[in-house]
C-alpha cells in the first residue's frame, strides 16, 4: 500500500491535469496556454527582453531552427492581445549565406529593439559567421530603418570605440543606456589561420552612448555606430592550470537593474556576471561564474593597451574594469546552454550545475562571496535557460517537457503548463513579461508535413 501511495504522489507531481489546468497537488488553477502565432513558419523569441516596455508586443525573428540566423532575413513583432503580426525589418539580398538576423531584444525604456545582423556583403565566399555580425536596432515606430549600434572597422588603422569582429547576445542594461554583448574577433580569427599559437577566443563587452565614425566602406564590410564599444573580460590562449585565467568569457547578464551593493555597503552601479572557461589544477576544462565590475567611463585604455587592439592582439579590456571569480565549485557550471541571470537588486546570480544526485538544477551565488545555494530540487533536470520574475520571487524554466515556476525563497515548485511529448515540448527560455503577469516561450507545432516553432503565452501568473 505504501508503494502504491508513493507512486501516486510522484505521478501527481509529474502529471498534472491537462483538462481543466488545475495543479493536482495544490488545487490551484493553472494558467491557460495560448498559442499566439500560427502558420507554416518559425517565430523564434530571444532568451531575454522579448516583451516590449508596456508588454503589448513580443519581438521575434523568423528562424525555425536556433542555428539558422545566417539564413533568416526577417524581424517581427506580435501583439499579446490578438496575435496581430507585424514585420519591422527585412534584410536586403538575403540568401542562405547571409546577411541574416536574429535574437531580438526590446529596450526596457523605449520601443526599440536590438538584434544580430550579419555583415551586409555576406555571400557564399564570406558567409554569416561569429566574426561577421553586428548589432542593429529598429524603432518600431520607424520600421525597416536600421540603426547600426556597434561600429565595425576591420581595416588598419583600427578605430577606438569600434570593433573588428562580431557581436551577439545583446542585452540592455536596466536603464536602457548600455548594452552588453558577446564578441569574436575577425582579425585574430584570420591570424589564427597562419599562426597556430593564436586563437579567436570568445569574450564579452559593452556598448555605451557615443557615436563612433568609421570611414565609408563601399564594400559594406565596415560601418559606423551609434555607440562606443569596449571589451570587459580578458581571455588568454593558454591559461595557467589552477589559476583564475580564462580562455573564454560568454553567456553574460547584467548584475541587477542598478548594479549591486558591495560588502562595504557601497553601490557598484554597473556590473556583469559571466561564465568563464578555465583549466583546473589537472588541466581539465571547467566553467565558473565571474563578475566584471565596470567603471562609469569605459572609453579609457590601460597603459600601452589600446582599446581597439593591434594587428596581432585582440581589443583590450578598458581601464578600471575589475574581473573577479565568484564560484569555486566541484562540478562547475553545467547543463544545457544558458545565460546567467541575476535578481534585479543584484543580490543573487543564478546558474545551472549538477546536484549531489547528478541532476541539473538551478543554483545561486552572491556577487560578494562564493556561498552557493540550491534553488531547485526537482527529480528531473532543468532543460534550458531560465529567468527571474520581475519581483525576484520566482524563477521560470523548462523541465520534464513542461514549464515550471519555483519560489526562490521556499523552493516550492509548480508545473504551470501541460507535459508535452518530445516533438512539441517547450524549447529555449521561458521569459517573463515586464509586469510579471505573463510567461512567453517557444514550442514546435506539427503542421502539414513539418513542424514549426511558435510563440505561446501563459497569462494571469500569480
Amino acid at each position: 500500500m505504501r508503494s502504491l501511495f508513493y507512486i501516486f504522489c510522484i505521478s501527481s507531481f509529474i502529471n498534472y491535469s491537462t483538462g481543466n489546468h488545475v495543479d493536482a497537488n495544490t488545487n490551484i488553477k493553472m494558467p491557460e496556454e495560448i498559442q499566439l502565432t500560427s502558420g507554416e513558419s518559425g517565430f523564434y523569441i530571444n532568451h531575454i527582453q522579448c516583451f516590449s516596455r508596456g508588454d503589448e508586443w513580443i519581438v521575434f525573428d523568423k528562424r525555425n531552427d536556433d542555428s539558422k540566423i545566417g539564413s533568416t532575413g526577417s524581424i517581427g513583432i506580435v501583439s499579446v492581445n490578438d496575435g496581430t503580426v507585424k514585420e519591422i525589418y527585412r534584410t536586403e539580398h538575403q540568401t542562405e549565406f547571409g546577411p541574416g538576423v536574429g535574437a531580438a531584444a526590446f529596450s526596457p525604456v523605449s520601443n526599440r529593439v536590438i538584434f544580430i545582423h550579419g555583415i551586409r556583403n555576406a555571400n557564399d565566399k564570406n558567409p554569416y559567421a561569429f566574426t561577421r555580425r553586428t548589432g542593429v536596432a529598429i524603432d518600431i515606430s520607424g520600421p525597416y530603418k536600421p540603426i547600426f549600434m556597434d561600429a565595425r572597422d576591420v581595416d588598419r588603422p583600427f578605430t577606438k570605440g569600434a570593433l573588428r569582429g562580431g557581436t551577439h547576445a545583446h542585452s540592455w542594461s536596466g536603464d536602457g543606456e548600455w548594452i552588453s554583448f558577446t564578441y569574436n574577433d575577425y582579425i585574430l580569427e584570420q591570424l589564427s589561420k597562419e599562426n597556430a599559437n593564436v586563437k579567436d577566443l570568445r569574450t564579452i563587452g559593452v556598448m555605451v552612448p557615443g557615436k563612433v565614425v568609421v570611414a565609408h566602406d563601399s564594400a559594406f564590410e565596415n560601418n559606423s555606430g551609434e555607440m562606443f564599444s569596449a571589451i570587459v573580460a580578458e581571455v588568454t590562449e593558454n591559461p595557467k592550470w589552477g589559476s583564475n585565467e580564462i580562455e573564454k568569457a560568454s553567456d553574460e547578464c547584467w548584475l541587477g537593474s542598478n548594479g549591486y551593493i558591495k560588502k562595504n555597503g557601497t553601490r557598484q552601479q554597473r556590473a556583469i556576471a559571466f561564465q568563464g572557461n578555465l583549466r583546473d589544477i589537472d588541466g581539465n576544462l571547467k566553467t565558473e561564474v565571474f563578475v566584471a565590475d565596470l567603471p562609469n567611463d569605459v572609453s579609457k585604455a590601460q597603459h600601452n593597451l589600446p582599446l581597439e587592439g593591434t594587428t596581432s592582439t585582440r581589443p583590450n579590456v578598458a581601464a578600471g574594469v575589475v574581473n573577479r571569480r565568484i564560484t569555486y565549485t566541484k562540478n562547475g557550471v553545467q547543463g544545457p546552454r544558458h545565460w546567467l541571470r541575476a535578481k534585479s537588486d543584484g543580490s543573487l546570480i543564478a546558474f545551472l550545475s549538477k546536484d549531489d544526485k547528478g541532476i541539473i538544477q538551478i543554483f545561486g551565488v552572491s556577487p560578494n562571496d562564493d556561498k552557493i545555494v540550491q534553488v531547485t530540487h526537482n527529480p528531473f533536470p532543468v532543460q534550458g535557460p531560465f529567468n527571474f520574475s520581475p519581483n525576484n520571487e520566482s524563477i521560470a524554466y523548462t523541465a520534464d517537457n513542461s514549464v515550471f515556476v519555483t519560489d526562490v525563497n521556499s523552493g516550492k515548485t509548480k508545473r504551470v503548463s501541460d507535459r508535452f511529448m518530445d516533438e512539441e515540448k517547450p524549447v529555449g527560455a521561458v521569459v517573463w513579461s515586464n509586469n510579471g503577469r505573463m510567461l512567453a516561450y517557444n514550442r514546435f507545432k506539427k503542421m502539414g508535413a513539418g513542424k514549426f516553432l511558435h510563440i505561446f503565452l501563459l497569462k494571469d501568473m500569480d
